[in-house]
């Protein structure tokens, strides 16, 4: 397990002082930090057809990117490229250890842990994002310059699918080496250029935009078959204009949206469902046959110990302490009681069930009946 440290400050004055206002640059900020994935098994997973990856390449001063899957690698030569591979804590349990220190954010804004591997002189140029992220430096170093928002900096992109950044004013300007973090907020202008063979974790942060939740509030709504209100105008005056829309019209359509989203139960379960959909594949399998409760509870009863699935996103929502507990999982909700709020804390802040867990669950039938379904989803999966 991977213990953070902060050095001079606590999580409660990060979130006040650096959160979404500078970046910070953490020495250290893992002690004795042993890489949990290695170049050729981050290769591995970039030849996978499920699994997200690109190379990022200069070469004679003109930038490329492929996508993957990639069988080899000969072809980019032995400097000036990058291996991305998206999500690799869906698929690589050593690695999804890697976020569990910073779940001092929510988890519903943990988006996934994204590993590089570069050769010497590799990057991806300057560039900026529009989430917060954590870079984690492993093997090898790297030389980052990172500067504040500017709105004089202008986008542009050297290839179609690369989108970069003119030059920028640096505020951080280090070599990282094994174990250093950098905290970079949304807007911040960042380049890293590997000095030697190196990897790099990040941990980025979902950020919906306005367009992404619109997006998903329609596609609740349809995937539901739920209608709504229907606009009404009992009472309307002859208009001055019939081809004009009036301000009294446009209010009241304003306000039909505003009541949907004004409903707290309406918005809870479309949100919750939203946003604990996983982005990407997961590496799920569903046991065949699935399990019966009795074989689960015997399972427990023996001291099986259980481990969530990388990736899988466990969120709740419950509007007062006594009321019922909404539980999202990969967009699933399930509706609980509020004396059951030990097991949804124990799903959604644990990344495993111990023995003590195992007894906890098996000695209610609700609970089994719940744990056992997860576990028949692939969600949940034995370890000991």
């Amino acid at each position: 397990m991977f213990e953070l440290n902060l050095n001079d400050i606590t999580p409660a004055q990060f979130l006040a002082e650096y959160w979404q206002k500078k970046p910070l640059l953490i020495k250290g900020g893992f002690k004795n930090f042993q890489d949990p994935i290695s170049p050729d098994e981050l290769a591995g997973l970039a030849g996978e057809e499920d699994i997200e990856s690109r190379i990022v390449s200069k070469q004679n001063g003109v930038w490329d990117l492929e996508t993957g899957p990639f069988e080899d690698f000969d072809e980019f030569g032995d400097r000036g490229w990058t291996l991305l591979v998206q999500a690799v804590d869906h698929w690589h349990p050593d690695c999804a250890a890697l976020i569990e220190p910073f779940r001092f954010i929510p988890n519903w804004r943990i988006d996934d842990l994204m590993v590089s591997f570069s050769t010497e002189d590799g990057g991806v140029g300057p560039h900026l994002d529009q989430y917060d992220v954590f870079i984690i430096q492993g093997l090898g170093r790297r030389h980052w310059r990172v500067g504040m928002p500017d709105s004089s900096l202008q986008q542009h992109c050297p290839h179609p699918r690369l989108l970069q950044v003119t030059p920028f004013k640096d505020c951080i300007d280090v070599i990282t080496e094994p174990g250093d973090i950098l905290y970079i907020p949304p807007g911040c202008p960042h380049d890293g250029i590997s000095l030697e063979p190196s990897l790099n974790y990040s941990v980025g942060f979902r950020a919906p935009a306005q367009k992404d939740l619109v997006t998903g509030l329609a596609d609740h709504l349809i995937d539901h078959e739920l209608t709504g209100l229907r606009f009404t105008d009992a009472g309307r005056s002859v208009p001055e204009s019939v081809g004009a829309i009036s301000d009294q019209d446009l209010a009241q359509v304003q306000q039909m949206l505003r009541a949907m989203i004004d409903d707290k139960d309406f918005t809870s379960q479309w949100f919750g469902t939203y946003i604990s959909h996983a982005k990407h594949e997961l590496d799920s399998t569903e046991p065949d046959p699935h399990y019966q409760h009795d074989e689960i509870a015997e399972y427990l009863d023996e001291g099986s110990v259980l481990t969530k699935l990388g990736g899988l996103r466990t969120l709740y929502y419950q509007s007062s302490p006594d009321a019922d507990i909404q539980l999202f999982i990969n967009g699933e909700r399930y509706l609980l009681p509020t004396t059951e709020k030990a097991a949804v804390l124990k799903l959604t802040e644990q990344i495993s069930l111990s023995m003590d867990d195992g007894k906890f669950f098996a000695e209610d039938e609700g609970r089994l009946a719940l744990l056992t379904s997860l576990i028949n989803k692939g969600y949940w999966y034995f370890t000991e």
